[in-house]
């Protein structure tokens, strides 16, 4: 056996057997795959606040989203085999001609600064490594999938979108790595990556709303929220958090998303809506915005102010000091990191 197959290998074997178990419970077919053509669902004309039982059934006839093709559940399935190698997966890469363009352009972006252009899958794989594979596994076929939408909502800012999506993924993940919330498995980075899906939902079910939504300016996040409920009776993170729970994903996923805006009404997984709270402003100042809505960065506040950062470091201890470092420099990259993987 070769170095790098052993390396790989060894990698891969890190990942055990529990991990393989959640990214298939939560990411199967079943919770996603939708049998029908996605289509925009009939709006009425604006017309105030609809009822909850109107907005819960308009959710629930949402086309289904996010499906994960085979390639991607086989290419789940080999990173956390014991028996994995390099070239198994990159050959399952090859087959997937969204997924290899993202990889190349990663691996070659500012980011990774390599001296000499990467060519050749096997070797990106290697630099990139096994967190950073899954993690283009699970973001690609999502952002493909939401795409679709595009003609629904002409007006709804895909790439921006996605890629402050990918963005707060990537914040939440490195936020919650200073904290003592113990995550095993990828729902730090799910969550991230879903948080905003409500906005989709929205553009989709209420498209008449949704344009007279994306006609103005905000001052704040709230002041967003504010508006959605105003026009229709729930903001994005209710919908959004009603929606993923009826697609089944997790209690710690769905709460965190319907509360990412206020974390302290989470209850128990307030910490991980704050770590998602604290990285949507993260992404957000460094000139991604979050979907639809005009908002000047500087009238949000420093994010290490925000509900959310307090809500996590509540004091100024080493931790805290370490996460905001850690924070500042993520910020540096990100705009290169993301053009390369959206």
């Amino acid at each position: 056996m070769g170095e790098a197959a052993f390396a790989w290998k060894h990698l891969a074997a890190k990942a055990g057997a529990k991990l393989q178990a959640l990214l298939c419970r939560r990411f199967s077919s079943r919770v996603f795959t939708s049998a029908q053509p996605i289509r925009p669902v009939p709006a009425a004309a604006p017309a105030g606040p609809y009822s909850d039982a109107e907005i819960r059934e308009r959710i629930e006839r949402c086309p289904k989203l996010a499906s994960l093709e085979s390639i991607n559940r086989k290419l789940k399935g080999l990173i956390n085999s014991e028996q994995s190698y390099t070239s198994q997966i990159a050959e399952i890469i090859r087959r997937d001609p969204s997924l290899t363009a993202r990889l190349l352009r990663m691996v070659n972006s500012v980011y990774f600064g390599l001296s000499a252009k990467v060519n050749n899958i096997e070797e990106a794989v290697l630099y990139l490594g096994l967190r950073q594979i899954r993690e283009l596994s699970m973001a690609t076929p999502v952002i493909e999938e939401l795409e679709r939408l595009g003609p629904v909502s002409p007006r709804l800012p895909w790439r921006e979108l996605w890629q402050h999506s990918v963005g707060t993924a990537l914040v939440t993940r490195e936020i919650l790595s200073f904290t003592d919330l113990l995550v095993d498995d990828d729902t730090d980075y799910i969550v991230g990556l879903l948080h905003n899906v409500g906005k989709v939902v929205l553009a989709t079910t209420w498209p008449a709303e949704f344009e007279r939504l994306v006609e103005r300016d905000y001052l704040s996040c709230g002041e967003v929220c504010e508006a959605e409920r105003a026009l229709i009776g729930w903001d994005h993170a209710a919908v959004g958090g009603h929606y993923l729970e009826r697609h089944q994903l997790p209690p710690e996923i769905a709460q965190a998303v319907r509360f990412h805006a206020n974390p302290a009404q989470a209850g128990e997984h307030r910490r991980l809506a704050a770590a998602v709270q604290v990285a949507d402003l993260v992404v957000r100042a460094t000139g991604t915005p979050g979907g639809f809505e005009r908002i000047d960065p500087r009238s949000l506040g420093p994010w290490h102010e925000s509900e959310g950062w307090r809500l996590l470091f509540p004091e100024e201890t080493w931790d805290a000091a370490q996460a905001r470092t850690a924070v500042q420099q993520l910020m540096a990259r990100l705009p290169e990191q993301l053009s390369n993987l959206v």
